[in-house]
């Protein structure tokens, strides 16, 4: 799938059933490959310094985007 990034900031997500997971902030790319690694329910910039936290809140507040099944007006995810 390919898309410009911009078009995926301030979407919602939803996963495959219908529930609302959140919106999309900020992306997390492969800068060697230039793919789309994560999508951030919160931004950035809000998230901890601490190395072990910051892990822990990309756990919870985002999701990889091999989970994403189609990106138009809204993002579906997969599990």
């Amino acid at each position: 799938m390919s898309i410009p990034v911009s078009r995926i900031y301030g979407l919602s997500i939803y996963d495959d059933k219908g529930e609302y997971i959140g919106k999309a902030y900020d992306l997390i790319i492969n800068m060697e490959t230039g793919e789309v690694v994560r999508i951030t329910t919160e931004p950035l910039r809000m998230l901890s310094p601490n190395k072990e936290e910051l892990a822990k809140l990309l756990q919870k507040k985002s999701i990889m985007y091999k989970r994403v099944k189609s990106v138009k007006d809204i993002i579906i995810v997969g599990k």
